[in-house]
């Protein structure tokens, strides 16, 4: 089945999907974005994304394409019209619109959405759970990593070096040698008195919507998630640690630039997690379709 992608107004075939050259998120990064789980006919989260959406284009201050109901209508269009029947992911794009190139903002230029969606495999949670290398790198990112902006070149060349080093993930630290969060992820870890430490969500770090979840599932099982900077240092020390995204879910970081974490294998709050977080999945899935 041929893929269907929405672009500006239009549901077109993905292979004949194309934007403006003059668009300023092609020329610019002048964009947001938002990557939205998708469970069947249901949307992960999808009320927490929208929020970080609205956010995201009021700090640019660009408008909505269309109104938030409309959206939704297109989300679901989106889902049906590319047959997604298990897991899936929904990728939208907001771009300020089409322009002469010109840095400062055009006076009348109309926002553009692009819209993708495609099929996953089930989520793997043995995978999970045998874990994953992160390695360290300085953050080189612009100031406002809290803005969900398609500006990631930074992240591509820190996720790129991960990969080249056999890593999954790429942990970014500040200027005070604190780990912020991942290229595609946040940063978590277990200290020795059993907490959950994350960053806090200000400006240095995208406020994931998983992280949230996880936060909100740790203190409703009697675990205390703690938002504090922790160092490098205090990471390889930790007793376990982990890493949250939309499509990783809760996954295991079992070692950081070679050095064992713990034991060097999932630890139990870690797996507990998951376990948490798979059950909050499945009681979306299971409920009334969204919208």
């Amino acid at each position: 089945m041929s893929r269907i992608a929405y672009v500006d107004g239009r549901y077109v075939a993905h292979r004949h999907a194309s934007v403006h050259p003059e668009d300023r998120g092609y020329q610019f990064a002048d964009g947001v974005y938002e990557v939205v789980a998708v469970l069947g006919d249901h949307l992960i989260d999808e009320e927490q994304h929208l929020d970080r959406l609205q956010r995201s284009l009021s700090e640019l201050r660009i408008r909505w394409p269309m109104s938030r109901a409309a959206l939704r209508l297109v989300m679901r269009e989106m889902i049906r019209r590319n047959r997604i029947r298990g897991q899936g992911a929904l990728y939208l794009q907001i771009t300020r619109g089409v322009a002469p190139r010109n840095h400062a903002f055009p006076a009348e230029a109309k926002p553009v959405m692009v819209m993708t969606a495609r099929s996953l495999p089930p989520f793997d949670f043995e995978a999970a759970r045998r874990g994953v290398k992160v390695i360290s790198l300085p953050d080189e990112r612009w100031r406002r990593p809290d803005i969900k902006s398609v500006s990631l070149l930074p992240n591509v060349l820190a996720k790129q070096r991960a990969f080249e080093c056999g890593a999954f993930e790429a942990w970014l630290l500040d200027d005070s040698g604190m780990v912020t969060e991942g290229t595609a992820s946040n940063a978590w870890i277990v200290n020795d008195a059993g907490d959950l430490v994350t960053h806090a969500a200000d400006r240095s770090i995208l406020a994931g919507i998983t992280r949230a979840a996880a936060f909100r599932l740790a203190a409703e099982h009697g675990v205390r998630p703690v938002e504090r900077p922790f160092s490098l240092d205090e990471a390889k020390r930790a007793r376990e640690a982990f890493l949250t995204s939309t499509t990783s879910w809760v996954k295991a970081v079992v070692s950081i630039d070679d050095t064992p974490i713990g034991a060097g294998t999932a630890g139990p709050l870690t797996t507990l997690l998951l376990d948490w977080y798979g059950a909050y999945v499945a009681a979306i899935k299971e409920g009334a379709p969204n919208g």
